[in-house]
């Protein structure tokens, strides 16, 4: 499965945690949110997530010292917990990226991945549907629940939709074939 990131942030070399020893999950008044230093971390941390991933979590922990409400810095984080089968802490990352990035399907389909590998394919299902909903061309998120509606059983009438844009856009020539694929069995 991919995990998707959140890139779109610059760069920046600093690591250092700020002297008055806040951690990443205690507020900061709003005049010490330093919004900027975050994104260059989460950028810098972004391209280390799977070369140097140890780097990478202590880049986005100060990213999020520096501005807890930095919503990519706490997916990037979740891609990480994901990566080390921590589900729970990833789940948790996603919960608070979701509401920081209200518009954004990543967040939404990371969280449906952690909850879909935790057995709970209910809530993967709408957090899928949630994906979708901001971003209603979402492919990995069409895949996802796709196959997990497939999987389950279950019968939605946009089903076929799905299978049809996964068979032509699908992420992989395996994800065009499946769809296509379903597409001949229905």
């Amino acid at each position: 499965m991919a995990f998707a990131a959140l890139l779109g942030v610059s760069a920046c070399n600093s690591t250092s945690r700020p002297a008055s020893g806040t951690g990443p999950y205690e507020s900061a008044a709003e005049g010490s949110r330093e919004t900027q230093r975050a994104e260059a971390l989460t950028r810098e941390a972004a391209d280390l997530l799977y070369s140097d991933p140890e780097r990478a979590e202590v880049l986005l922990r100060d990213a999020l010292t520096a501005d807890l409400y930095f919503g990519p810095a706490h997916n990037n984080l979740g891609v990480l917990f994901l990566r080390e089968g921590k589900l729970y802490e990833a789940a948790h990352e996603f919960e608070w990226a979701r509401k920081l990035l209200p518009g954004h399907p990543d967040p939404r389909f990371n969280l449906a991945m952690t909850l879909e590998l935790s057995g709970q394919s209910g809530e993967a299902i709408e957090a899928y549907t949630s994906a979708l909903e901001v971003y209603p061309g979402h492919v990995p998120a069409m895949q996802g629940l796709a196959r997990l509606v497939i999987l389950d059983g279950r019968e939605d009438k946009r089903l076929p939709t799905w299978l049809g844009k996964i068979a032509l856009e699908g992420e992989s020539e395996a994800w065009r074939e499946w769809a296509r694929g379903q597409l001949a069995r229905r």
